[in-house]
């Protein structure tokens, strides 16, 4: 049998993280260690809150801590047009079933990173504060990163601003020192998680799964779609779980090996990420999937929690 990948989830849930996050507990693959939030989509408190959530519902038994109030050196930049008001808006979700780590999020990861015999992978899918946080605190663990999988940036354009994506713009800074750090980093970009799109079909072959599981992430992408149909796209774009496809199915993927750097100045550039050849590569960036495999392993991710039916009809 093959040995678990350690995993920590930072995130700022919002729907495509907490969707991610399923597919990360569905598969025999991965050991969630820990669970941080970071300020992003919403403010730390309600992205903390969110967190709570969604690993009561999913049934993650792993430790939950606070991440910083905002990004390293500039204020909080938030998403209420996208996840609402809430940060995760639609489907009522159970109430945390646990109390958060008394640990910040800091704290906890180092304290997994140490305790791990195998290297750990982070699984970043907001802004990299925490990420970078951790490796400013404790360079002395670097080592002990196997990987960094994260959702930011985009190699041809933003959709933030023109230039730059959300999760890298928020903190560009933090982003800068987790390309530069020499982890390996696989970066799923705007390139790639903009075609794993999620249509309303596949909402409904999701649905008809069973379970609370399945009508709760229905529902989000329901939510998620709401936004995304005003802007002219044909089902939801599911950003975040790609960083987790990364490590479970990365046949699904095309990748490319570049070199990213992230620009931290400049008016109109700001958190871009500009991917290139004319020096070593820092990342695996991920370019193509196929959209057809990626739904149906979030259907397949949703039949393993309490619930699903047996057979589909």
């Amino acid at each position: 049998m093959t040995e678990k990948i350690p995993v920590i989830l930072d995130g700022d849930p919002g729907h495509d993280d907490a969707i991610a996050w399923m597919l990360a507990k569905s598969s025999p693959l991965l050991d969630i260690r820990a669970v941080t939030s970071v300020c992003g989509n919403q403010t730390i408190e309600k992205t903390t809150y969110n967190a709570q959530r969604i690993c009561a519902l999913l049934g993650i038994d792993a430790p939950v801590a606070m991440g910083r109030p905002g990004p390293l050196m500039t204020p909080p930049m938030n998403a209420p047009s996208v996840h609402g008001q809430s940060g995760l808006d639609g489907p009522v979700l159970p109430e945390p079933d646990r109390p958060l780590s008394p640990l910040p999020a800091v704290g906890l990861m180092a304290e997994v990173l140490r305790a791990s015999e195998q290297p750990v992978t982070i699984v970043s899918t907001g802004p990299q504060t925490n990420v970078a946080a951790l490796l400013l605190a404790h360079p002395e663990l670097k080592s002990k990163i196997g990987r960094i999988s994260l959702m930011g940036g985009g190699i041809a354009h933003g959709n933030w601003t023109p230039a730059a994506e959300f999760n890298i713009l928020v903190d560009p800074e933090a982003a800068r020192l987790v390309f530069t750090s020499g982890v390996p980093v696989t970066m799923s970009g705007l390139d790639v998680t903009e075609k794993a799109l999620i249509y309303p079909a596949d909402f409904e072959r999701i649905r008809a799964v069973g379970g609370e599981v399945a009508r709760v992430v229905a529902d989000w992408l329901e939510f998620f779609y709401g936004f995304h149909r005003t802007l002219g796209y044909p089902g939801a774009p599911v950003h975040d779980a790609v960083a987790v496809v990364s490590l479970i199915r990365p046949d699904l993927l095309e990748q490319r090996a570049l070199c990213v750097e992230i620009e931290t100045d400049g008016e109109f550039c700001r958190g871009a990420t500009i991917g290139h050849d004319r020096a070593p590569a820092n990342a695996t960036v991920n370019v193509g999937i196929d959209r057809d495999g990626f739904a149906d392993l979030l259907v397949q991710a949703v039949r393993t929690y309490p619930g699903a039916k047996e057979v589909l009809s």
